[in-house]
């Protein structure tokens, strides 16, 4: 995979997590940066410029790097990845649309909300193995156009977790009884100190590895999955396990105990945990570049590129879960991004409402003379529907 497109990911995500609100989530950065690096290339100023920064990519390539990145996540052994984008039937296409989007990823919406939502359902089920269900957005009347992508990850540990029930006695899960998993190695190079953060890597049997990371009492999550993500692009960089070790082990979530195993090794334990969140991403429409192309477009619109009529980015919204269990990991996200026909702006006034609903008369007169023509009484109405 391209090296520059990754970091852009890795930063992506690093500014989403610091935004998080309190409380059991997750997110993917991977799944929106190919929607936005695809936008970027379509908009138009200024949301081409901010779509671009959020994504961290040149806006003249953003949607054939979008395109290269999925396809490779997608060769990896665990992780399957996709991309579509549905255009409205009766929606006119600029001549520069097959540039932007690529034949193979285009669909058809028909304006059909039953048939559509179906469509677009079956498609994130699809890709996503059954995980996920349905396409986190609402099919409504102005849906123009769809960009969504599709994630799924299964990997199964190299050594498995004991599995046991654990009650808390200190610390601010005290009292309560958990699900937790618990296993040892002598890979003492599996944990190390990164800049504040402790971090554990579990092993994949394939291409994938999942990151546990834990800071002082005092850090917030954000700062910790940030450092866990700038971690993830320095695989040599911190202190490692041997070192940690040797030092008394002087690392948040660390200590020193004993083992009659014949070498050193390493203990991990944790919760099993199985999570799943809906974000609103237009609620950090600044962050991800959104800001412009949600406002009412003027002149050729937003995203001339796509399509000569005028667009705006209605709705924005990601899926995704996680669960972390004795023998594997498994995690999913769909992203979907809609555009809308924006609505005309008009003006309005007072006005003088009339209703003809009982008998009326009426005459024709002719208008330079005022010549009455005929004149007549409608008592009831005479065609029925």
């Amino acid at each position: 995979m391209d090296a520059d497109v990754v970091r852009a990911v890795n930063r992506l995500t690093s500014r989403w997590v610091r935004s998080l609100q309190p409380g059991n989530t997750v997110v993917s950065g991977l799944g929106l940066w190919p929607l936005l690096a695809l936008l970027a290339t379509a908009a138009d100023e200024p949301g081409r410029g901010e779509l671009a920064e959020a994504a961290g990519v040149d806006a003249a390539s953003g949607a054939a790097q979008a395109v290269e990145l999925m396809a490779a996540v997608d060769g990896a052994a665990d992780l399957h990845a996709a991309l579509g984008v549905w255009v409205h039937e009766q929606l006119k296409l600029s001549e520069s649309f097959d540039s932007v989007v690529p034949a193979a990823l285009s669909g058809t919406l028909t304006g059909d909300q039953a048939a559509d939502k179906a469509k677009l359902d079956a498609w994130a089920a699809e890709h996503t193995d059954g995980l996920i269900r349905e396409m986190p957005l609402d099919v409504t009347p102005d849906l123009a156009v769809v960009l969504a992508s599709a994630l799924s990850l299964r990997t199964t540990w190299v050594r498995a977790f004991k599995e046991q029930v654990k009650r808390l006695h200190d610390g601010p899960w005290a009292g309560g009884s958990w699900h937790w998993l618990e296993r040892s190695d002598r890979d003492l190079s599996s944990v190390r100190l990164y800049d504040g953060v402790t971090v554990a890597t579990v092993a994949g049997d394939a291409d994938v590895d999942v990151l546990l990371g834990i800071g002082a009492a005092e850090a917030s999550s954000g700062d910790v999955l940030a450092g866990l993500l700038a971690a993830s692009l320095d695989v040599d960089g911190g202190v490692g396990g041997a070192e940690l070790l040797a030092g008394g082990g002087v690392a948040p979530g660390v200590s020193v105990g004993t083992t009659t195993a014949p070498a050193p090794e390493v203990r991990v334990s944790l919760p099993a945990f199985n999570v799943r969140v809906e974000h609103d991403l237009l609620a950090l429409r600044e962050l991800f570049g959104l800001s412009a192309v949600t406002s009412p477009p003027r002149g050729a619109g937003h995203f001339s590129a796509i399509s000569p009529e005028q667009l705006v980015v209605g709705s924005a919204r990601q899926t995704v879960l996680a669960r972390f269990f004795a023998t594997g990991f498994e995690a999913a996200a769909v992203t979907a991004i809609g555009l809308m026909r924006a609505s005309m702006q008009t003006s309005q006034s007072q006005r003088l409402e009339v209703s003809l609903d009982r008998p009326f008369g009426f005459v024709a007169v002719h208008r330079a003379s005022r010549l009455p023509v005929v004149a007549g009484w409608i008592d009831q109405p005479t065609e029925p529907a």
